[in-house]
């Protein structure tokens, strides 16, 4: 009997660990729906010399998730969920640098009729949390993707008692100063695992 359970790959870049503690989040969300999620980190492109006292803390913490292959990691998934966070409005350069060598299987159709989903953030309320989502769904809809929001059903989209992150467009958290995602915004990036993996589920059985 074939294997039925959905293999998701959640595909992030993070800095300062915001991105990835969404990325755990949403892991925990596909494992709910029964799927097995698979976390693997993009590149980074920015020398070591410029690194931070922050960020070398974080990619010291992120040592033991593997760096993706855009030519091989792309291969044998049924659904795929990208964290990145904003920049200028835009996904990172490092998430960019990713897609820009997946030619080969956006010419074999590898993502063709998979569902995927964008996670993001930003330092501030309005830092361009919905067009990076927006953009990054373009580059999504080139490799045949089929796309998967955040619908209002679900409750947290609508608190009204913190500022939070969150759109129909998709999964995110506000990263300003020291703040790291808040439970509304882990629940709603389960939420989105949960949900790209059941419906990544009815696909293969279609």
């Amino acid at each position: 009997m074939m294997n039925q359970t959905s293999r998701i790959l959640i595909l992030f870049y993070s800095s300062y660990g915001h991105i990835y503690r969404m990325s755990t989040a949403v892991a925990e969300g596909v494992e709910r729906a029964g799927g097995e999620a698979s976390i693997r980190q993009v590149q980074e492109l920015v020398p070591e010399k410029y690194w931070n006292k922050q960020m070398k803390k974080t990619k010291d913490m992120l040592k033991h998730i593997p760096v993706a292959d855009p030519r091989r990691i792309l291969k044998d998934i049924d659904g795929v969920v990208i964290g990145t966070p904003t920049r200028y409005g835009n996904m990172c350069a490092q998430m960019r640098n990713f897609w820009d060598q997946t030619g080969s299987d956006f010419s074999e159709g590898t993502l063709v009729g998979k569902p995927a989903a964008v996670v993001t953030s930003s330092n501030t309320q309005h830092g361009g949390q919905e067009t990076t989502i927006i953009s990054t769904m373009l580059t999504l809809l080139h490799h045949g993707c089929i796309l998967v929001g955040l619908p209002y059903t679900v409750k947290e989209q609508s608190i009204m008692t913190e500022i939070t992150g969150g759109s129909p467009y998709g999964v995110s958290t506000i990263a300003g100063g020291q703040r790291m995602p808040s439970e509304n915004e882990l629940a709603m990036a389960r939420y989105i695992g949960n949900r790209i993996t059941t419906i990544a589920g009815k696909l293969k059985q279609s």
